[in-house]
């Protein structure tokens, strides 16, 4: 197709136009009719690979001076450049869907996670068609398309085999997908999809499994096969890692290396890497660390017990982190393996937002337990050290080491008004169109620049249409003047950021900001109100880490940029703000769309759904009855009938020597289990559990008695449940417990019935409970685990 027919500004690419026949006998055809076309994109285009990290912040990698060795990251940025003032939005699915649409978080539907969802345009969790995806505008000018890992902007309804599927990677845009489509994820014994269909890998840790290899060698064999069957298209690759989020896992090697790296503790840490990072280069000489936050200790108010419990985690998290990196680096080898690294614009974001403070003050085994206000002792953290990365571990560090992290800034991940929360290191490589190699750019830059500078790079426009819809303009500022030229002026002079109330405003190195919330403190009192904040500011053009609140010298032009957030604000739907945690987690009160709704009654036909918790039935906090009608084989049944979570919390109706059983796993510190009767015989048979909920609350206790056929064969009692949330990386099974057990009285994923499932039905209570205060634990969790 010759590069002046096509149109790229209106998606897709229509036909060329069909030559008339000139002869009734196709030997006289004149000129010949020749084949088609498919859209290629203009000469010149690179190959693209974007790599998104989770949870990272600015100080973290040894790129940006951090502690944790990050060799491809160094390798990269030797060839390329680091940028130092690269911004996104301080939680996970915002950052996401704002890389690949090219627009502020608020302007495509994601102004929180997409579990926090509500009516509101700017919070509806799901993106307008009207802002095509990065994935969508490439794969139509010729590039295939393919994403291995983390996504989490399908709106939490969609996440089942019932769909719609238009809104996960292959419906927008992406022609291959292998990953999963939540917050966090088990990188031992992940659930994940190929596409759309749901899969377990077959390997398992024994074997030397671990999700981010996986990721890495599907990336490889991905991108070996399209070199062999399509060498003359470029590819766009995207890489969102499930890593370094919480729960930690890594190879044990990669933890033991880190050992007694980190007995100096967070505050020195700091001071170590502003050093580093003004050798470096990538903050200036003289910066300041920004202040200390309060109520989080200093290294020397912890006791020995307090110190040598953080220092493990930490090492834990940087071997994690290296880890991660060392499977870049194998993806990198495969692309100068393949003869494609030096004409591959090569973006690699170390973070969606910064480090996370949600391990709590003292760090934690399982990070669902902190969020319930349930801490670790450093006792207890200390006694299971040995553990530390493995099956058994769901391991968070303390927020002083998300502020070590965050190094020079102030805050963490969530908040938005300040940088540790919002500023991550980025590198860009790309050999045939950057003269420079080991170069430093300090020009602001926002995650929404990304599409724009790589749309630039392959000479693609951004369209008017997509599928006939009208595409809203793309808000982000291409990077690429600033690719050859060390000294050009920001053309990015002003942007807003805004996350659960948290605000900010830059303009030409002017910020204002106010904190509303503390992402640690996981139980609000009482309602906080907008106007009672307190707003700060700073001159970064002289104070490059938020080090000196100059508000009281410069009240007018505090006055100033405050005004200029609400015109920013409204522009791109901010408003209204929404810090709410009771009504946004009740789907009817918040306006979402809720994929059960109000039915109190369900019936499922045959093992194998798995469901992740949004789509699954609610038996939180609420009486409600199982029922299982089944086959036994001859010689007695075994194994699980439904389950939902795992080994840090859950629950799970199954057969245990011949009898039916009951299991409820209480965040891994006590495991209620219920069984009795005698053993099935073979043949059909009812399986029931009823389970009665004290009420008074949420997270309260409840009798269960299980039956067969009609008659009871044992009881007793569960004396507390979980409130709020199971678990964001395991599901909703029936016939088999993936992922993690709940029990030990069966073993890891070769658990399934071995008789014949025929029905299973749910009866839901209407007896549910909640109190405001325990609606705010759970939101703040919700918002912790993006």
């Amino acid at each position: 197709m010759a590069e002046q027919q096509v149109n790229r500004s209106s998606l897709p690419i229509g036909d060329p136009p069909r030559p008339p026949a000139t002869s009734i006998d196709a030997r006289d055809q004149d000129p010949p009719h020749r084949p088609s076309e498919p859209p290629r994109p203009p000469a010149g285009a690179p190959n693209v690979v974007l790599v998104l990290l989770d949870d990272m912040g600015f100080g973290a990698p040894s790129t940006f001076g951090g502690p944790c060795e990050m060799p491809a990251a160094d390798r990269l940025a030797g060839g390329g450049l680091r940028y130092t003032r690269f911004h996104v939005t301080s939680l996970c699915s915002p950052t996401r869907q704002s890389l690949l649409t090219g627009r502020n978080h608020h302007s495509v539907g994601m102004g929180v996670t997409t579990e926090m969802a509500s009516a509101a345009p700017g919070y509806s969790g799901i993106r307008p068609r009207s802002a095509a995806t990065l994935a969508q505008i490439l794969r139509a000018n010729g590039y295939s398309t393919a994403a291995f890992g983390k996504w989490h902007q399908t709106p939490a309804r969609d996440v089942s085999p019932a769909g719609p599927f238009d809104r996960w990677p292959t419906g927008e845009g992406f022609e291959k997908f292998y990953g999963f489509l939540c917050a966090e994820m088990n990188h031992w014994y992940p659930v994940l999809f190929d596409g759309t269909t749901p899969i377990e890998p077959e390997k398992r840790p024994e074997d030397g499994y671990h999700l981010s290899e996986d990721l890495v060698d599907q990336a490889i064999g991905w991108l070996n096969t399209q070199r062999s069957l399509k060498p003359d298209s470029p590819f766009f690759l995207y890489l969102p890692f499930g890593a370094t989020h919480a729960p930690y896992h890594v190879p044990r090697a990669y933890r033991d290396k880190y050992k007694g790296r980190f007995d100096h503790g967070w505050d020195r840490q700091r001071e170590i890497t502003i050093r580093r990072q003004m050798e470096l280069g990538v903050v200036p000489e003289g910066a300041e660390l920004a202040p200390w936050v309060d109520g989080v200790p200093h290294w020397d108010e912890l006791s020995e017990e307090e110190r040598r419990a953080a220092a493990s985690l930490m090492e834990l998290y940087a071997g994690f982190a290296e880890h991660t990196d060392v499977q870049v680096g194998r993806l990198v080898d495969a692309l100068t393996e393949a003869g494609a690294l030096e004409d591959t614009l090569f973006v690699y974001v170390l973070g969606d937002n910064g480090a996370s403070g949600e391990g709590g003050l003292g760090g934690t085994l399982n990070e669902h337990r902190i969020a319930s206000g349930i801490p670790d002792s450093a006792e207890f953290i200390n006694a299971h050290a040995d553990a530390l990365g493995d099956a058994t571990t769901h391991a968070h560090y303390p927020a002083g080491w998300a502020l070590a992290m965050n190094t020079p800034y102030p805050w963490t991940k969530q908040v938005a008004s300040h940088l540790g929360g919002t500023r991550d290191g980025m590198v860009v490589h790309w050999p045939n169109g950057i003269g420079e190699r080991g170069g430093i750019r300090h020009q602001f830059h926002h995650v929404i620049d990304v599409m724009p500078t790589i749309l630039e790079a392959a000479g693609i426009p951004a369209p008017d249409a997509v599928d006939g819809i009208a595409q809203q303009a793309i808000e982000g500022t291409s990077m690429l003047y600033s690719f050859n030229d060390v000294g050009a002026p920001d053309r990015r002079r002003l942007q807003y950021f805004e996350m659960v109330g948290n605000r900010g405003i830059y303009h030409d190195g002017w910020m204002a900001v106010t904190r509303h919330g503390t992402p640690w403190e996981m139980v609000q009192t009482g309602r906080r109100y907008f106007d009672d904040d307190v707003w700060e500011l700073y001159d970064t053009g002289v104070d490059w880490t938020q080090a000196r609140d100059i508000s009281a010298e410069h009240p007018g032009r505090l006055h100033q940029l405050r005004q200029l957030f609400l015109i920013e604000a409204a522009k791109y739907s901010v408003f209204p703000l929404d810090d709410r945690m009771t009504e946004r987690e009740n789907p009817k009160e918040a306006g979402r769309l809720d994929l059960f709704g109000d039915r109190p009654t369900v019936t499922f036909h045959g093992p194998g759904l798995r469901l992740t918790e949004e789509t699954a039935p609610n038996v939180k906090n609420r009486s409600h009855t199982i029922t299982a009608i089944v086959d036994v084989p001859p010689g007695g049944g075994e194994g699980v009938i439904v389950a939902q979570g795992g080994r840090f919390g859950g629950w799970s109706l199954y057969v245990h020597e011949g009898r039916p059983a009951y299991a409820y796993n209480y965040f891994g510190l006590r495991v209620d289990k219920v069984s009795g009767g005698g053993v099935l015989t073979p043949g059909p048979h009812e399986i029931r559990l009823d389970f009665g909920y004290d009420g008074g609350g949420v997270g309260k206790g409840g009798t269960v008695t299980l039956l067969a056929d009609g008659v009871e064969t044992a009881a007793g009692r569960v004396e507390a449940t979980i409130p709020y949330y199971f678990a964001f990386d395991e599901t909703f099974d029936i016939g088999v417990d993936r992922a993690s057990p709940v029990t030990d009285d069966y073993p890891t994923a070769d658990n399934a019935f071995t008789g014949r499932l025929h029905r299973l039905r749910l009866d839901l209570a209407d007896d549910q409970c909640s109190d405001s205060r325990s609606e705010d634990d759970r939101e703040r969790f919700r918002a912790a685990h993006d």
